[in-house]
Order: C-alpha cells, then sequence, then structure tokens
C-alpha cells in the first residue's frame, strides 16, 4: 500500500509554542490516520522535522510499501533531498533521527514539497496542537 502523508509544524513566535500536524491517508485518499499535538517551545523549523518523525514513526506501524510526505517545509524537504546541507546544529540531530528511521523502514521513501494551500489540513491539526497542549501519541 502506499501511504500519502501531509506533514505541518506550527511555531507561535520563533521559538515560540509549538504543535506538529500529520494525516495520512490510502491509495483512494481515505484518511487512516490523522492527528495534532503539542511538542512545546521550539522553533518553526524543530516543529516541521518533528511533525516528519512523527508521520515515519506511524508509518512504520502500518503496512506500508511506499510513503510519500507532503511539506511545505522548503528547508526540511530541501535538505531530505540532500538538495540543502544541514548546518544547523539542533535540526542535524532531527535530521539523523530521521534517516535513522528510514533505515529501518521496509517501505520506499519520497518527500515532496507543497504550497502552503495544499497543506492546509495539516496545518489546521498542528495549530490546534498548540491550541489544546495535548502531546501526540503516535
Amino acid at each position: 500500500m502506499t501511504i500519502y502523508a501531509y506533514t505541518d509544524g506550527a511555531s507561535r513566535g520563533n521559538p515560540g509554542e509549538s504543535g506538529i500536524g500529520i494525516i495520512l491517508r490510502d491509495e483512494q485518499g481515505n484518511v487512516i490516520f490523522s492527528a495534532g499535538g503539542y511538542i512545546g517551545t521550539a522553533t518553526n523549523n524543530i516543529a516541521e522535522y518533528q511533525a516528519l518523525l512523527a508521520c515515519l514513526k506511524k508509518a512504520l506501524t502500518l503496512r506500508c510499501k511506499r510513503l510519500i510526505v507532503h511539506s511545505d517545509s522548503q528547508l526540511m524537504v530541501r535538505q531530505l533531498q540532500g538538495t540543502y546541507r544541514v548546518k544547523d546544529k539542533a535540526l542535524q540531530k532531527y535530521y539523523q533521527q530521521a534517516h535513522r528511521l528510514l533505515s529501518s523502514a521496509s517501505f520506499t521513501f519520497e518527500i515532496i514539497h507543497v504550497e502552503r494551500e495544499h497543506n492546509h489540513d495539516a496545518d489546521l491539526l498542528a495549530n490546534s496542537g498548540i491550541d489544546s497542549r495535548q502531546s501526540l501519541q503516535v
């Protein structure tokens, strides 16, 4: 099964109160998982990476053969595609965690940059995570 994921991180301030949102859809577009959660104080880039990590952890629990992640974070997408180097020390930690998870995955992985308006639902979940102050359990 191919899973189409949408991830987003939100930060009110940079750094500031932050949340993550993830949506996983099957090949027919049906939502098979969606959640938002609070991650505390973080930068927007860290929130984006934490949303990706939550998505990868969830995908590892499913019968997924292919995972296609959509994100509006051009920086994170380009870093994971190898176009940009990861210079920031804090982001290096999350980048390495993502690669560790991917190395243990039995699925193929692709990440695609989408414009913000095409990631609206994940953004709503990330912001609801901030509002609720509830952590996301994956």
